[in-house]
């Protein structure tokens, strides 16, 4: 239920693509990809001229065009400070957890809506538990388990039945939960 799907805002290409792969964990807002995004650039040359003619109204104008283009604020605050076309985009993860997927290379082209990335949030973990067949009756929606993991010694996690399927495992003799 904890996912966040990293898309591409425009068109643009790949210039770098940080040290990332499926399985790795991020934080919230680490770098992903460093993105060259020409209609972006060009947008930004034209809102500084523009602001530097003293037009108000042409600069807000033009200020209101980065913001459509999907130019995130950060940047179009970064632009307002230095008075310096920002040319490479850093593209974050907007959550941290893990990588599940990566779609983004060195290189590559990139449309609008592409998706680069696809990271699972790890606030709430979901396990599925083959129970014996004779205890699963004894199974309740919401009901408080304690689990132990061999990758784990002597650690104990704690959390709640969210739900039971429907299904058995005819082999073992077990139901999954």
């Amino acid at each position: 239920r904890d996912v966040a799907i990293v898309q591409a805002r425009a068109n643009g290409f790949v210039e770098r693509v940080h040290a990332r792969a499926p399985g790795d964990v991020v934080a919230a807002g680490a770098p992903l990809a460093d993105v060259l995004n020409p209609e972006w650039l060009g947008a930004q040359q034209e809102y500084l001229a523009l602001r530097a003619t003293g037009d108000a109204a042409l600069a807000r104008a033009a200020r209101q065009r980065l913001v459509l283009l999907g130019m995130p604020a950060a940047t179009i605050e970064q632009v307002e400070r230095s008075g310096q076309a920002v040319a490479l985009q850093t593209i974050v993860a907007p959550t941290g957890g893990v990588i599940t997927e990566l779609m983004v290379r060195t290189g590559m082209m990139l449309a609008p809506g592409m998706t680069l990335a696809r990271i699972n949030g790890l606030g709430t973990v979901w396990l599925e538990a083959a129970v014996p067949e004779a205890l699963a009756a004894a199974v309740r929606p919401g009901q408080a388990v304690a689990v132990r993991f061999p990758a784990l010694p002597g650690e104990v996690v704690q959390g709640r039945v969210a739900a039971i399927l429907p299904e058995a495992n005819k082999e073992i003799g077990r139901a999954h939960v």
